[in-house]
């Protein structure tokens, strides 16, 4: 604990624990979507305070779905078996070979990495990938990448299932490839956890990102827009706003909300338990689109 939080008072204490009861009411046997990247992924700080903030939606009754990607740990175990990358306009370029480093890191180590961090933590935790009871299947991308994919069909029954039972599912983004092709695909984890977030029905889908949210002025932090109608989108991406890396994560958001997910949200895994902020007070963080 640190010592901010230690010299609250008892009133301010009380406060925060008022604020936040009415959302643990709200929030309770709801289905909620995280894709976990960014630098909360590698500092041990902020992955540590990720863990307890799953942990504990899951321990209050709330359905948590973990997706993650792992492209830093990928190039590290590219790099170490000495595996020069190919790319195609700037995007990484996906042979054979690396297709099996993909596989074995992302739903080998990394994913048993995580499962590992929440069980210390007192969660249920069970790994799995795309590719698990078929949960996603997946086509080759327009542009040829050789094997990236994108997600044609989600079927999400395994991921009920372990919700039902009190499980966290982490779920890793390689898929099978449609019916009468057999490869696996890597799958681009934001838009795997958007049609997740949509396919489950989905209360609400975050994304744990490097960035405050969506700021009016790139670099003034205090610019940012809390709020977004999803009808408002276009008029943000036609005056620059919205631009550069922050275009996909917005795509998602509208693959989700298209699904029927009504709150959608963009946040700062930089900020030690965002996603409890989020969830559990007035405040808020980051950029919601609804």
């Amino acid at each position: 604990m640190n010592k901010e939080v230690e010299n609250l008072s008892a009133d301010q204490w009380s406060q925060v624990l008022v604020e936040a009861l009415p959302y643990f009411k709200n929030w309770v046997g709801k289905i909620v979507v995280v894709k976990y990247g960014g630098n909360a992924m590698l500092n041990e700080e902020l992955k540590h305070a990720v863990m307890e903030d799953i942990v504990l939606l899951n321990t209050i009754g709330i359905k948590v779905v973990l997706v993650h990607g792992g492209g830093p740990e990928i190039n590290k175990m590219l790099d170490k078996v000495g595996k020069e990358s190919k790319f195609v306009d700037g995007l990484r370029y996906t042979d054979s070979e690396t297709m099996e480093i993909v596989q074995m890191v992302l739903t080998g180590k990394l994913n048993k990495d995580i499962v590992g961090m929440l069980l210390q933590q007192g969660g249920k935790a069970v790994g799995l990938s795309g590719v698990d009871s078929g949960l996603l299947r997946a086509k080759k991308t327009e542009k040829d990448l050789g094997y990236v994919g994108e997600v044609t069909e989600v079927h999400p029954e395994i991921l009920t299932s372990l919700l039902d039972e009190g499980f966290i599912p982490v779920v890793s983004t390689v898929a099978l490839g449609e019916q009468g092709d057999d490869a696996r695909y890597n799958i681009n984890a934001d838009t795997a956890a958007a049609k997740i977030a949509a396919a489950l029905h989905a209360e609400k889908f975050v994304q744990l990102t490097n960035v405050a949210g969506i700021l009016r002025k790139v670099d003034d932090p205090s610019s940012l827009i809390k709020r977004i109608e999803r009808t408002a989108i276009g008029s943000l991406k036609a005056t620059g706003i919205i631009s550069g890396g922050m275009i996909p994560k917005i795509e998602c958001c509208e693959i989700a909300l298209n699904g029927g997910v009504p709150r959608t949200h963009i946040i700062d895994g930089r900020v030690p338990h965002s996603l409890l902020i989020e969830m559990f007070s007035d405040r808020g963080i980051g950029t919601m689109v609804y």
